[in-house]
């Protein structure tokens, strides 16, 4: 009995039909190990994962490898996206035994759960150095039963392991700005020279770390730093990674120069590459970034947005039964205008076929021939397969995407971005939040699971975005609401920072802190951004203090490893450097628009309809009011005196 379709995730559902007899994560999974004295086999992955669907097909699928496994084990599937709590605790076994993680993910656990065995993908037969599945079941069995104390002792020890690797106690010493000067640092060593981005293949977007960069670049001003940005920049948006005709990004390099990705597209990347491609408009004016961020926007509303305003998960990377068979071109299917323009030839560049591509970097601008040719092969593609689907919405990437369409429909002036953020962000207030107040993580007709400190976080962030953007006081009144639950649900009074689950929650065997940032930003750090900018609007210390606590518990770990936490140093950066608070009185929409369009990054912005707020006591309509370091200056008449004003 496989009882996974009864469940609401897309990847889970995926496998209802596997021999396998699955149990969806949960405690029927865990009686049944005891009752049978079996150990579990958990396996973790998620819709758009080509490894994932390869293991599926080879092992999962087949009767003859089923069949050992619903013998051996008690198999548990999970969806990675809707428990990233247990990913997460279990990604910390597989790195300790392997030394590195990814996914599929297979652990092999007691039956109260202590992880003793781990790896990722595993073929049906050794090679590579990877054992064959059913070799490795059967090895796995024979240590259970002949060799107990000996799997019971490693469980305790690797169990030992991940808490020990998943808990931290407060930093000592205050925060400074050397930390910054010290990432950025690490950032220029780190920087590909030649093709953008950090390190060698393979090579994942990492929006935080270019973020960075920006920061500096208003700090400093420096020509190396803008020209680290723009090199990577232009790459990204050059190459293969990005979808020249459809926009949007796929989710990572497997090449040092961004030709050939991995083909999923994700909510999640691409809604942070359209707030980090924006304020690089922001910052730098050049057209080819406001086009990136027009398609990435018309990518996502157009395929991922669901009926009522929920956006989904991902796209994965295969159609047709083929990894990118819906993105590749063979030379002849293009007119000669397209084939050069996209570095189109003959023997391809992807077995036999071609990844669109821009051969002249940062040349994105197309003229009317090209844009017409462009066309054209985007209606062709349409009369493809599509790739398929993950529908569940999460409300982590959700609201992260209403951060970054807000800020893109206030920058770029775009009524129907602003629209559909609020539509976005409505859905979820009315969709996955409970009578009570308690948010779920995930909704596919129905809320699933309890929501984490990253969702809290993100709510935070993107409805105080929301606020500035639309000037509408109630998002900034749900901001205020959600950052109540962060703190009462996933807050540490001891050593400060958010735990990843809720109080209230199931309890794992390690109750872990989300710290570092990788592809997305870690819990904690987006909640310290995301309360400092919300104690900057409301004049809470409360907010901003939670914040500094998140700071004061990383700040050991800052100073020795920076770039583990790009995205806690924007944090950091507001809290050394002080929020710059602006607020525009009145029906003064040019002085907003002029705020909007800048590159300010540690600005907030109050505007339209007044709340509760320092920002607004004893100010007179028609002027903006710049205060920074606790001092204002002179109420700004025009554009010309907040400009000089700004900086």
């Amino acid at each position: 009995m496989n009882r996974l379709a009864a469940e609401t995730s897309p990847y889970l559902r995926q496998h209802q039909d596997n021999p396998v007899d699955w149990y969806p994560w949960g405690e029927e999974a865990f009686e049944r190990a005891r009752a049978d004295d079996k150990p579990i086999l958990l396996s973790v992955g998620y819709s758009a994962c080509h490894w994932c669907h390869v293991m599926a097909h080879e092992s999962f699928e087949d009767p003859a490898t089923a069949a050992v496994m619903n013998e051996l084990f008690v198999n548990v599937k999970v969806d990675r996206e809707e428990r990233p709590d247990v990913d997460a605790v279990y990604m910390e076994a597989v790195q300790a035994v392997s030394g590195q993680g990814g996914w599929p993910m297979t652990v092999f656990l007691t039956p109260d759960g202590k992880p003793f065995f781990a790896g990722t993908y595993f073929p049906p037969r050794s090679m590579h150095g990877r054992p064959g599945f059913v070799e490795l079941l059967r090895a796995v069995h024979e240590a259970w039963r002949n060799r107990r104390a000996e799997v019971e002792d490693q469980a305790s020890h690797l169990a030992e392991s991940v808490r020990a690797r998943t808990t931290l106690e407060r930093g000592v010493g205050s925060v400074s700005a050397e930390v910054l000067s010290a990432a950025y640092a690490g950032l220029r060593a780190a920087h590909d020279a030649e093709w953008g981005g950090f390190g060698r293949a393979p090579k994942f977007p990492m929006p935080s770390n270019v973020a960075l960069l920006l920061r500096a670049w208003r700090r400093n001003g420096a020509d190396e730093t803008r020209q680290m940005i723009v090199t990577t920049l232009d790459a990204m948006a050059s190459g293969g990674i990005y979808d020249h005709l459809g926009g949007g990004f796929h989710r990572y390099s497997v090449d040092a120069f961004w030709m050939v990705p991995h083909f999923e597209k994700m909510l999640y990347d691409n809604a942070l590459l359209i707030g980090l491609y924006v304020d690089a408009w922001r910052a730098f004016g050049e057209a080819r970034y406001r086009q990136v961020v027009e398609e990435t926007v018309a990518y996502v509303l157009r395929d991922l947005r669901s009926p009522g305003g929920g956006v989904c998960s991902a796209e994965d990377a295969d159609s047709e039964g083929e990894e990118g068979a819906f993105y590749l071109w063979r030379i002849e299917d293009l007119d000669p205008v397209a084939a050069e323009w996209y570095g189109a030839t003959r023997s391809g560049n992807f077995e036999g076929r071609n990844i669109l591509h821009r051969p002249v970097r940062g040349d994105l601008l197309r003229p009317p021939e090209v844009e017409a040719a462009r066309q054209r092969l985007f209606e062709a593609r349409c009369s493809r397969e599509r790739p398929g689907l993950d529908d569940k919405v999460v409300t982590e990437w959700n609201a992260m995407l209403v951060a970054s369409l807000s800020s893109a429909a206030a920058a770029l002036g775009r009524s129907d971005w602003l629209a559909a953020a609020v539509e976005t962000a409505e859905f979820l207030w009315s969709s996955l939040r409970r009578a009570d107040g308690r948010w779920f993580r995930s909704w596919k007709g129905e809320p699933r699971h309890l929501a984490f400190a990253v969702d809290y976080a993100w709510l935070v962030e993107g409805f105080t975005r929301l606020a500035e953007a639309s000037g509408r006081a109630v998002w900034i009144e749900r901001a205020q609401d959600v950052a109540d639950g962060l703190l009462s649900l996933f807050g540490d009074a001891e050593d400060g920072g958010f735990f990843t689950t809720g109080h209230d929650a199931e309890q794992l065997i390690v109750r872990q802190k989300d710290l570092f940032d990788g592809a997305t930003p870690a819990a904690n750090s987006v909640a310290a951004v995301a309360l400092l900018r919300l104690s900057a609007l409301t004049g809470e210390a409360r907010w901003g203090d939670a914040a500094r606590d998140v700071l004061e518990l990383l700040g050991d770990m800052l100073q020795r490893h920076p770039l583990g936490f790009t995205h806690a140093l924007a944090a950091v950066d507001v809290a050394v450097s002080g929020a710059t608070e602006i607020a525009v009185v009145g029906d003064r929409p040019d002085l907003g628009e002029a705020v909007q369009a800048r590159y300010l990054p540690n600005a907030v912005l109050a505007w339209g309809e007044p709340y509760p707020s320092p920002l607004w006591e004893g100010r007179s309509p028609g002027f903006a009011y710049v205060c920074r370091d606790y001092a204002c200056q002179a109420p700004a008449p025009d554009v010309d005196t907040l400009l000089r004003q700004l900086g």
